[in-house]
């Protein structure tokens, strides 16, 4: 999702809507009578018509009217080889929409996947998201995954339903900024590259996300850590440890700062932390003090760090008071070595 974009409180955060993957559409159409190209900015109108009341039902609205024009302003060659956002037309009408950027050189990243509710059923989502998956294989991807909300059913279908797997899934802590947290005794926050990674590869959370945390370039998007990406985040942004005479207990890294309105119109300023890691609650709470002071010193009005979805890192969370989501989102996969389009792979 794009900045600004509603947090994990509002519906919006589930990025992929239903599209069943069966056969023929209630008006007959089929996947094959479809047009699948890259979409242009007169695609706007139809885009917006099938996508406005998307999550209505719960009290949500949906995000691509408001970045479609933004996802098609890619600047340069270089860009443009990195994204791209397929449409699938019927008879001059655009009825699907999808998008997919490259994060490294291996993984790509899928989102905003939504089609017409009178073209559901006929497989066209499912032929737009292989159209997708073959734009990043040409280019080296050899993964490509997507988020979608824990109560989003529908989206969970059709994203298994077109070739994604279960990877992973997750839950955001909301602490407070605060000018004044102070650091548990013990503890102290040192900015250190390599025992931020040295931490990171032998723990826990790494292992439940399968080493993925938010990427700093696409926001909503989770990709794999890596050192350099830790190296980049201590020198443009912040990264720390929490550290005692016992060792490394904790580690975090700032992703960027977006501004939304909340529920009465006023715009606020978030902070977005890509991964915590711990070992414990005390730990925790020491990392909890360093992200309340860092956010406090940006102004930030609101924080969400992304954390595993595990019984210990949740019940952590909620005993040190960080303020945590009602529901996790889950991470999908697919193995873009695999032939999907021969049926590979398939349920």
């Amino acid at each position: 999702m794009p900045d600004g974009a509603t947090p994990d409180d509002v519906v919006s955060d589930g990025d992929v809507a239903a599209d069943e993957a069966t056969v023929v559409s209630d008006g007959g159409v089929t996947a094959e009578d479809a047009t699948y190209r890259r979409a242009t900015h007169d695609d706007y109108d139809d885009v917006v018509a099938f996508t406005s009341e998307t999550w209505s039902d719960r009290g949500g609205s949906d995000y691509l009217p408001d970045v479609f024009h933004d996802w098609l302003e890619v600047g340069d060659d270089a860009a443009m080889e990195r994204r791209f956002t397929c449409v699938a037309e019927v008879e001059g009408t655009v009825v699907s929409i999808a998008q997919v950027v490259l994060l490294s050189e291996h993984e790509a990243w899928c989102q905003g996947m939504r089609t017409a509710p009178e073209y559901r059923g006929a497989g066209i989502g499912k032929r737009l998201t292989h159209e997708l998956w073959d734009w990043a294989r040409e280019r080296g991807a050899t993964v490509a995954r997507n988020m979608v909300f824990s109560w989003n059913m529908a989206g969970l279908g059709h994203s298994r339903g077109v070739g994604f797997a279960p990877a992973s899934e997750f839950r955001w802590m909301h602490p407070d900024p605060d000018a004044d947290a102070s650091t548990p005794g013990g503890y102290e926050l040192v900015s250190d590259v390599n025992a931020a990674w040295s931490y990171w590869t032998d723990s826990d959370a790494r292992e439940h996300l399968q080493g993925l945390g938010l990427t700093d370039d696409e926001s909503w998007a989770v990709s794999e850590l890596t050192r350099e990406g830790f190296a980049d985040a201590a020198s443009d942004r912040w990264l720390t440890t929490v550290r005692s005479d016992r060792g490394t207990h904790a580690v975090t890294y700032r992703v960027r700062e977006y501004e939304r309105e909340n529920e009465d119109g006023v715009e606020e300023t978030w902070m977005e932390y890509g991964v915590a890691a711990w070992d414990d609650v005390d730990a925790l709470r020491a990392l909890l003090a360093g992200i309340a002071r860092d956010a406090a010193s940006h102004d930030a009005d609101r924080t969400r760090v992304l954390i595993p979805e595990t019984a210990r890192h949740v019940s952590d969370a909620s005993l040190a008071r960080a303020g945590i989501s009602d529901e996790p989102d889950f991470v999908m996969a697919a193995d873009l070595t695999a032939d999907y389009r021969g049926g590979a792979h398939l349920e």
